[in-house]
């Protein structure tokens, strides 16, 4: 595959392997990415993932603020096919289908479900026992076009974000890899998306991420494994928000405590009421400070000056 010419489109870290497969598999004669960020307190500005890999490999790279404005460079350049991984924003359908190959897609979900720009957060949060990558044709719709192939795995009742999405990541430049010479000499599967089956997966809100212990503990679970590390479930304790990473419902007891009660507290897990059970917090981060374990910020503290405090 080596003679097709492409161009990928893609930003953060979950697109990497996507592209460093292609780098090697193709000739890829550029990269579309998002523009600069400030990081960080001093507000460094900094590449993505996806530029920081292209630069490192002499491939040019692109930067529009608005694709839908500026994309004309790209089809200059004449690619044979134009690849998309969490690019995050919209293509417009002048570029989809300049190429000869057109533009495909890894998306992170099977679809139809889960259409939209955080699949993988809302799969956990709801609970999905099963999760997987669809490589797909791109069309002017959100995430509904062709289906080329999907692949999946089951999900861990303690899997979070960070883990599944490095799995996700995989396994989409596995796939990808598996389908592109099918695609290249147009033998590949075209299936079309039942759409009476499509859900969707919009960009995580501040309104997501806050937890309500008036949940079952399970939900709750699902919440914080959803949004662990990016960009982290939180909740109000004395006055102060509260990042929550990391949960389990491990030695979890039925509790007839007021929701977000704290019930208890161990060495290294603080209890909170839900409302069927406990939930267990292993992982936190406190205003001004980095995530750390319970257990450690539990250090030097009267541990029973917790109990009976609320979270709301």
């Amino acid at each position: 595959m080596k003679d097709k010419k492409v161009v990928f489109m893609g930003t953060p870290e979950y697109s990497v392997p996507i592209l460093e497969m292609l780098i090697k598999e193709t000739t890829v004669i550029g990269v579309v990415t998002q523009p600069d960020k400030e990081v960080g307190r001093k507000r460094i500005l900094t590449p993505c993932p996806v530029k920081s890999v292209a630069l490192e490999n002499n491939i040019p790279v692109l930067t529009p603020t608005r694709i839908k404005d500026d994309y004309q460079s790209i089809i200059d350049i004449k690619p044979d096919i134009i690849i998309t991984c969490a690019y995050g924003q919209i293509i417009p359908e002048e570029l989809i289908y300049a190429p000869k190959y057109n533009t495909i897609n890894v998306h992170a979900s099977l679809l139809p479900k889960y259409r939209g720009g955080a699949p993988i957060h809302h799969a956990i949060i709801n609970g999905e026992n099963e999760i997987g990558v669809t490589i797909m044709y791109t069309d002017k719709g959100m995430d509904s076009g062709d289906i080329i192939k999907k692949s999946s795995f089951k999900l861990d009742i303690n899997d979070t974000y960070d883990v599944v999405s490095k799995k996700m990541s995989i396994l989409g430049a596995n796939l990808l890899k598996e389908v592109l010479p099918s695609v290249f000499d147009e033998t590949c599967e075209r299936i079309k998306q039942n759409e009476q089956e499509k859900t969707l997966a919009p960009i995580i809100k501040r309104e997501d991420e806050h937890i309500n212990f008036d949940n079952d503990a399970i939900n709750v679970h699902n919440q914080i494994r959803g949004l662990s590390s990016v960009p982290g479930a939180y909740a109000v304790l004395d006055d102060k928000n509260i990042k929550i990473f990391l949960s389990n419902l491990e030695s979890c007891n039925k509790t007839d405590e007021i929701p977000g009660t704290i019930t208890r507290v161990t060495k290294d897990s603080i209890f909170v009421a839900c409302s069927d059970q406990e939930i267990s917090l292993v992982k936190i981060q406190i205003p001004g400070k980095k995530p750390m374990l319970v257990k450690d910020y539990l250090n030097g503290i009267d541990k029973s000056s917790l109990i009976g405090k609320k979270f709301i």
